[in-house]
């Protein structure tokens, strides 16, 4: 009698996934492209993402260059990303929109660390509470007769480990992002 995993696989990946596109919008000391990920701007009567409506480029270590391609647009645009509320400075010029990151502060450094934080600790039971219904299904099939209890701890075991290795490779990542928020 074996379990099938991949469901529990395939969660525990988009909890990974999650985190990941989550710590990518905490911002660092640096500009990334990825800042500008959940800003959508009022265009032609719709909420249209950032990404859709212009190309995003690194242009300094504090700087993305924000090229619209419908250069009616640019107003929306400019008024998305300060409305967005990311604490950068927004300047229109000929070529786009040039979106400027302040130095961060040592207060604001603890912050953004917070913040990290707290979309670890949700990650976190997010991991617990897939591993709880992995669990229960278990039990309830040792219940229903479809395996002995010795496979159910077997299982119990496996599903611990693919769980801890997610643990280790969610800190992995928070660790990371704040080396990156603390230079």
């Amino acid at each position: 009698m074996n379990y099938d995993f991949n469901g529990l696989k395939k969660k525990v990946r988009d909890v990974e996934e999650w985190l990941t596109k989550e710590l990518a919008q905490v911002r660092t000391g640096r500009a990334t492209p990825a800042l500008l990920d959940g800003v959508s701007a009022d265009v032609y009567g719709a909420k249209t993402p950032l990404q859709q409506l212009a190309s995003i480029a690194v242009e300094g270590p504090r700087m993305l260059r924000v090229t619209v391609w419908d250069s009616g647009q640019i107003k929306a645009v400019e008024k998305a990303i300060g409305a967005a509320n990311l604490g950068v400075g927004v300047a229109v010029d000929e070529r786009g929109v040039r979106v400027t990151f302040p130095e961060l502060t040592s207060e604001r450094r603890q912050q953004v660390i917070k913040i990290a934080k707290e979309r670890l600790e949700q990650a976190r039971v997010s991991l617990r509470k897939v591993r709880d219904e992995t669990w229960t299904d278990i039990q309830n099939r040792e219940k229903a007769g479809g395996m002995g209890e010795d496979d159910k701890f077997r299982f119990k075991n496996e599903m611990e480990k693919i769980i801890q290795e997610a643990g280790k490779m969610i800190e992995a990542q928070f660790e990371k992002k704040e080396r990156d928020i603390q230079t």
